[in-house]
């Protein structure tokens, strides 16, 4: 159930919906494919990898710097999706302000892969809800993302990433 802010947003979001087809539809712009990772910030990425590769057997990444979103990433791989490990990378890191609020970490964002990212931010932007880059940017697969605002997902922030 949605709280009572997330719930008017999305109706407000809802209604600002333009193109619609002869049932009230809004016609699909972009698909949505699998879950491609949870992420999970943590203020000791070397603890969080051991506990992932020594306590759960699970198959982890190197580090993996990326300087641009201002994180360092390490990859659990499940099988069927991943976990992404993030910890803060530089000054200006967002997973620091995250860490700020959350001492011990938590779960940051979901990302969903898409079949057009493009296609999928102007799509999104049409319909009221807000992203937080202009333009995509390249993630750690090497492929564009795009983050939504999480005020406009019911409380969580999502990442799209290019199938």
């Amino acid at each position: 159930m949605l709280p009572r802010q997330s719930l008017n947003r999305f109706l407000q979001v809802s209604q600002r919906r333009s193109f619609v087809n002869a049932a009230g539809v809004p016609p699909k712009l972009f698909q949505l494919g699998i879950l491609n990772h949870v992420a999970i910030a943590t203020p000791n990425l070397e603890k969080a990898t051991a506990f992932y590769r020594d306590i759960l057997n699970g198959e982890c990444s190197e580090q993996i710097p990326l300087p641009e979103h201002g994180v360092t990433t390490v990859f659990v791989n499940l099988g069927n999706t991943k976990i992404e490990l993030l910890h803060p990378l530089g000054d200006k890191s967002p997973i620091a302000g995250f860490l700020a609020k959350n001492k011990e970490g938590g779960m940051h964002h979901v990302c969903i892969e898409v079949d057009n990212v493009y296609t999928a931010m102007a799509d999104v932007k049409a319909k009221g809800v807000r992203v937080l880059d202009k333009e995509p940017k390249i993630g750690a697969h090497g492929k564009p993302v795009v983050f939504l605002h999480p005020k406009d997902c019911g409380g969580v922030l999502v990442e799209l990433e290019q199938r």
